[in-house]
Order: structure tokens, then sequence, then C-alpha cells
């Protein structure tokens, strides 16, 4: 049985590493639009176009989350993401949608 090359993530540990100011880089792969209305605070936009800077800019070593409407794209990007060097990759649970319904208060605009 192959391991799952990413971990999960829930919204509650999420908030605790902001609380805590754990290091940590966050990436959000909904499309522009959505990403503009609203985002996790200090989220930076994934996209084909935008890969090549995180791979050249983020520290492998500090974690690093997937952001996505529901937490399931986001899989498939934390696998890939880890393929690249990154040593602890998280999809988030639940994605943006859960974290706008439990913490309405932290939604970047």
């Amino acid at each position: 049985m192959a391991l799952t090359p990413f971990q999960h993530l829930d919204i509650g540990t999420l908030a605790e590493w902001f609380s805590t100011e754990e290091a940590f880089t966050l990436v959000d792969i909904r499309d522009p639009g959505s990403f503009s209305n609203g985002r996790i605070p200090g989220s930076r936009h994934l996209d084909n176009d935008s890969v090549p800077a995180l791979l050249e800019s983020a520290p492998r070593e500090q974690p690093l989350v997937v952001v996505c409407y529901h937490g399931h794209s986001s899989q498939q990007a934390a696998a890939w993401l880890s393929g690249q060097g990154f040593s602890e990759v998280y999809s988030l649970d639940g994605g943006f949608t859960e974290w706008q319904h439990r913490h309405p208060g932290r939604v970047e605009r």
C-alpha cells in the first residue's frame, strides 16, 4: 500500500497556526475571480502561470498548504507539489468554503 504524498489539514489546525505564527506557505488554486472576492489571509493565488514563481521562491522546508473550494482539487495539487521537493505538503479539508463559514472575519478581500 502506497503512502499518500501529502497530509490533510483541518480548519482548526490552520487557525492555530495563524495564532502561533507558525511559518508556512499558503496557496489557493481556485479561479482568479473567486480568489479576488475572498481568500484566507496571506494566501497567494496558484495557477499554471504562477507555479514557476512558487517553485523558485517558496521555502521547501516549511509547510505548504493548498486550498481549493471544498478540499478535493487541492489533494491533486498537494500530491503534485509534494513531488516537487516540498517536505511537508497539506490539503486543507473543507477548503475555502469551510474556512469562510467557520471564520468569516478572517477572510481577506
